[in-house]
């Protein structure tokens, strides 16, 4: 078990390391790989019933964790290779985490703001949330790429990292999964109102611990820990997401800001709580403080999954150990 925990720790730095330094990939990215599956799937069982939309979300995400699971098997049978493992989990690791791209992509928009190109950040803004970019000024544009930002480093880098800890590499690939399929088709349009039901959520199931993590680690990392605990504390709870709620509240309060307030999603406007109503509004230069809070947060998230693993594996295996441990005095 101890050299099981050490590869876990080794192949998530490594690939915590590797996507620091290339972010993802303009082309073959094995996510792109698994979109392409999952329309395809899409495509063949779309109905406007619940229940076919499960169905797509238990092929296409028990798919690719029970590949995963297969595949980490036949690496462990190599025996004592243990470069295999270490490999396969820096891999997976890598594939799975996005926060290297997402403050790439938030800071071309930040730029475009500061040059006052709204136009630019206005055809930036798509690469980060679904919003509609044309009725927003500048201002609008900074926060809601402070709320991407906030939103994505729990959804791109701490759920995955904490669902490592759980389940090694196929918890890695299967929260990746759940949160693109939620991506793809948990929405509210009238396509994917029940279609995509099952999706959404299994998405608020599986991000739940990673959300309260980036929340805690946002909060204690922060510039203002006791703005972020208090604007978490009174507002986490008012978003409609369960998740989404106690991440950028705590940004919010953490960086001061206001977040929150109307936007437009695919032709509808919400009108969703603020956040943090004491904070001031969001200004283009918050963007870069928000990314520096992200980098922080995900440093620390990959520090505590790697502590966190061997307790997680404790837990979850003593009751197999147990069992060896009888049928072998059974036997004796």
């Amino acid at each position: 078990m101890p050299a099981d925990h050490a590869s876990f720790a080794c192949g998530a730095a490594l690939g915590f390391l590797g996507d620091l330094a290339t972010g993802d990939p303009r082309r073959g990215h094995p996510v792109a790989a698994f979109l392409r599956a999952a329309a395809a799937a899409e495509r063949r069982l779309w109905r406007d019933h619940r229940g076919y939309g499960a169905l797509h979300t238990a092929l296409c995400a028990g798919g690719a964790a029970a590949g995963a699971a297969l595949l980490t098997r036949a690496v462990r049978g190599l025996g004592s290779r243990r470069g295999a493992a270490v490999a396969l989990t820096a891999a997976a690791t890598w594939a799975v985490l996005g926060g290297t791209s997402l403050g790439r992509e938030a800071r071309a928009v930040g730029g475009a703001l500061a040059a006052g190109d709204l136009e630019v950040a206005r055809e930036r803004l798509p690469h980060l949330c679904g919003r509609d970019p044309q009725a927003l000024d500048g201002p609008q544009i900074a926060r809601a790429v402070v709320e991407s930002v906030a939103e994505n480093t729990s959804d791109a880098v701490v759920g995955a990292l904490v669902w490592g800890a759980v389940g090694g590499v196929p918890g890695l690939i299967a929260f990746r999964a759940v949160n693109t399929l939620d991506a793809m088709v948990g929405h509210k349009s009238p396509r994917y109102r029940r279609f995509g039901w099952a999706a959404a959520r299994l998405d608020d199931v599986a991000g739940w611990p990673g959300a309260r993590l980036t929340a805690t680690l946002a909060t204690l990392a922060g510039p203002d820990p006791r703005g972020a605990w208090r604007a978490w504390r009174h507002d986490g709870g008012r978003h409609p997401s369960p998740n989404a709620g106690p991440v950028e509240a705590s940004f919010a309060g953490a960086l001061g800001v206001r977040l929150g307030g109307a936007l437009a999603y695919g032709g509808r406007v919400e009108n969703r709580p603020v956040l943090n109503s004491g904070g001031r509004p969001v200004e283009s230069a918050d963007i870069e403080r928000a990314i520096r809070l992200s980098r922080r947060v995900g440093v620390l998230a990959l520090g505590v999954s790697m502590a966190a693993r061997p307790v997680l594996r404790a837990l979850t295996g003593r009751p197999r150990a147990l069992r060896t441990r009888a049928l072998g005095r059974g036997g004796g």
